[in-house]
């Protein structure tokens, strides 16, 4: 049997929707996704800001098309969707990246209710509106991919003290499933990605200045951060062909986060930025061995 081990992650001919694409993962996604092929459409509150993503997916040689939308607001999402469809007549990938998180941190006993809120209508209300949006078109063109971006903190609980983020990527990894079981036999598959933090260049400094770097380490059996060119293949391979017989799986790029279990073993550098009192008992001062 010949195998063809690179054309199913192509996406030439295909049409990607990337939600957040203004800055961060957003802007890595819709990269990853022209470079493999696909002309995208990108979608943030401000067009100005997506402005540097055009650039980069259309030196790439692929069309984009910009498109300004809160995906907390379903009649935008149906807009970006209406302006996809007009321009490309179809949509083939949507990429639900588009999310925000509390990072105060704050213990949940002091969190406002609002900005519990605020974090369940981004990350998990927006996604099911997105998907609500164009899922139709895809299930009557007979198939397409969904990626869902989830986090390692949708797969269990943790220290990190961002109810409303855990409550809604939890939402997500269930939603993912039902969704998957549900447009399965039409075509369309329904994946989420799980990663654990992730850095760039611009944020490597701030992250091993602060302590959370080391914290992070001390938490993941790799003993290391993630970094961005290790997200290509996850999310490529969800998007395009190479995964045409997965669906409704949460696919962790974590570094063994979600296969571990306990605590970290250093204190959370961000009750001391917080003013909160005492130490969890049994803490060490771990370092890194590289």
């Amino acid at each position: 049997m010949s195998i063809d081990i690179t054309t199913p992650f192509r996406l030439d001919g295909r049409v990607a929707i990337v939600t957040g694409a203004s800055y961060g993962l957003g802007v890595l996604f819709a990269e990853i996704l022209a470079t493999a092929g696909a002309d995208v459409v990108i979608t943030a509150r401000s067009v100005d800001k997506l402005a540097e993503t055009a650039a980069i997916v259309e030196g790439l040689g692929r069309r984009c098309l910009a498109v300004a939308g809160d995906v907390t607001v379903y009649e935008d999402c149906e807009r970006v969707v209406e302006a996809a469809m007009s321009t490309f007549g179809k949509i083939d990938v949507l990429v639900n990246n588009a999310g925000w998180a509390d990072d105060r941190l704050i213990r949940t006993e002091k969190c406002e209710p609002e900005m519990f809120v605020k974090m369940v209508n981004t990350d998990l209300n927006g996604l099911f509106f997105m998907t609500r949006a164009a899922a139709p078109h895809m299930l009557e063109q007979g198939g397409g991919s969904i990626v869902n971006l989830s986090s390692i903190f949708g797969n269990a609980g943790s220290e990190n003290r961002t109810a409303g983020y855990f409550a809604a990527k939890g939402g997500v990894n269930q939603l993912t499933k039902l969704l998957a079981c549900e447009w399965g036999d039409r075509g369309v598959r329904v994946n989420a990605l799980a990663p654990n933090f992730f850095v760039s260049e611009m944020t490597r400094s701030l992250l091993e200045d602060s302590g959370m770097a080391n914290w992070m380490r001390s938490r993941t059996p790799m003993r290391r951060m993630g970094e961005l060119p290790e997200l290509v293949g996850p999310l490529l391979f969800l998007a395009s062909d190479a995964s045409s017989f997965v669906t409704g799986t949460v696919l962790s790029v974590d570094g063994g986060w979600s296969a571990s279990g306990g605590y970290a073993q250093q204190a959370q550098p961000w009750d001391e930025w917080n003013g909160e009192l005492g130490e969890p008992v049994g803490t060490v001062d771990w370092q890194p061995t590289a």
